[in-house]
């Protein structure tokens, strides 16, 4: 198939790139390198630079042939969606109806989405699976959550099938050292790590040490990208061959808490991890990590390399 992976130069977008190109599709990348690097844009790829809030260059590059789309370009940091969401309206929301009516005016009929398991909010139970509540605790789950729906209804009136994936934290770089551009202005807790350890920044911040969980620190679901990206190839095949839509949770089905975290890190980089407890960030669970019962099911999919040493030690390879 030919593939357009909209933001692929990204963290995520270049492990789903480079999938799909190992399992034999043509891909072309769109991005406007906001978060994304040049660096992670492989030769055997067609690049568009542009935005998804450019309709009429997005409309122009979906008319060259694409069988289906994989969509990655959000913003993605929970805390700053409760300080600023009309960033997160206009090019979460207004970029996914951008690619969507792109798409139909194309005819493409396939889409991949990257969901997010912040579409759940405080979990009644764990691990979560694809029938919990859906309350959003942030601004950012919340986009999430309404993008979800417009694929519902792009799927019955369009006929645009969508498989639409929800899972928490991407985590670990390709086992085969192939991708090395790091994430710019990270906000999440392993690269957030990572730059301690290599001295770009001075101390972590923890945000809550008074949890109610094992340690007191919060507990988060970690998934290596290498399974996300097979999770993506093994969705797009799924839709395409079905002819129908499809959501499901990507999980380890296990959950690490901050401070284990650093520990691993302290343990694999030989690295001391300086830290300072500061207070809970609005729109933080204590505890939440997915069900992958129904990927499986579906997929044949389970995270097989998402192991803590593993996660680190791939980090670690990338950013020492």
């Amino acid at each position: 198939m030919k593939v357009l992976v909209i933001g692929g130069a990204g963290y995520i977008g270049s492990h789903v790139s480079r999938a799909l190109l190992d399992s034999g599709h043509a891909v072309a990348v769109y991005d406007n390198l906001y978060s994304g690097c040049r660096e992670n844009i492989f030769t055997d790829e067609e690049f568009i630079e542009g935005d998804i809030l450019d309709y009429p260059l997005l409309a122009a590059t979906m008319k060259k042939d694409f069988d289906a789309v994989i969509h990655l370009a959000a913003y993605k940091a929970a805390g700053e969606s409760m300080i600023e969401p009309e960033k997160y309206s206009v090019n979460n929301i207004t970029g996914s109806i951008n690619i969507l009516n792109a798409m139909s005016q194309a005819h493409v009929g396939y889409i991949v989405f990257s969901s997010s398991a912040a579409v759940y909010g405080e979990p009644r139970y764990n691990p979560i699976d694809e029938k919990h509540p859906q309350e959003p605790l942030n601004y950012y789950g919340y986009t999430k959550l309404q993008i979800e729906g417009l694929l519902s209804w792009y799927d019955k009136l369009k006929a645009i099938k969508s498989a639409a994936l929800r899972y928490f934290n991407a985590a670990g770089y390709d086992t085969q050292g192939r991708i090395r551009g790091m994430e710019k202005n990270p906000q999440n807790l392993i690269p957030v790590i990572m730059e301690v350890a290599c001295g770009k920044r001075s101390e972590l911040e923890i945000f809550g040490s008074d949890y109610a969980t094992r340690d007191g620190t919060g507990v988060r679901d970690y998934i290596h990208v290498n399974d996300l990206a097979d999770a993506h190839i093994k969705a797009l095949e799924y839709i395409t061959d079905n002819k129908s839509s499809l959501l499901v949770n990507l999980g380890s089905e296990k959950g690490i808490s901050v401070k284990e975290m650093i520990e691993a890190v302290t343990r694999i980089c030989g690295k001391n991890i300086p830290c300072r407890m500061t207070a809970r960030r609005p729109g933080d669970s204590a505890e939440l990590y997915a069900s992958s019962q129904k990927a499986f099911k579906c997929l044949g999919w389970k995270a097989r390399l998402s192991d803590v040493d593993t996660i680190v030690k791939t980090t670690w390879d990338v950013y020492k």
